[in-house]
Order: C-alpha cells, then structure tokens, then sequence
C-alpha cells in the first residue's frame, strides 16, 4: 500500500477549485484504484493524503488529462508553493 501526501500553500480557493477538487475525488477513486482520500484546508495551507495499492495506480492516476489540467490550474490559480510525497506505508494499526 502507498500514500501519497499533498502539501500546498493556497493562493486563493475559488468555485472552480471546488468542483475541480470533488470531480478529481470522484475519478481518482472510480477509475485510477484509490482507496482512500482526505483532505483539510487551515488557514493558508491545504493537506491531501490518498491511498494507493501501487506505484503503477499512482502513476497512471498522474498521467490522466483531467488530472493534468487540474495540476495545470493549480500551478497558476490556486497554489503559491505545492509538494508531492509518494510513501509506502510498511506497518499499519489502529485501536
């Protein structure tokens, strides 16, 4: 299993962005394999954590055009500075 964490110092948030953000979601967990997704936006930072079965999920999930675009506006729209961890994750528990 892989986690992918985004970290991002917002810009500026518009409708646009919402949509955006829900419709990347909806397709990241219906056809690219992600098993989960959260995220929090506080002050002017944003964290996203999505959960992966492999490397290959996440990379096609990259690759895909509508993500692009979203990449694409979030570059020049709705993020200052962003960065992208691609972990493993080696134990997991929970009580």
């Amino acid at each position: 299993m892989y986690a992918v964490i985004f970290r991002a110092k917002v810009k500026k948030l518009d409708g646009q962005y919402s949509v955006m953000a829900k419709n990347m979601r909806e397709l990241a967990m219906s056809q690219y394999g992600c098993t989960e997704f959260t995220s929090c936006t506080e002050g002017g930072e944003e964290i996203a954590i999505s959960y992966w079965p492999s490397l290959e999920h996440i990379k096609t999930w990259k690759n895909d055009a509508d993500h692009l675009v979203a990449q694409s506006l979030g570059k020049e729209k709705w993020y200052e500075t962003y960065s992208v961890q691609v972990v493993e994750i080696k134990r997991e528990y929970s009580a």
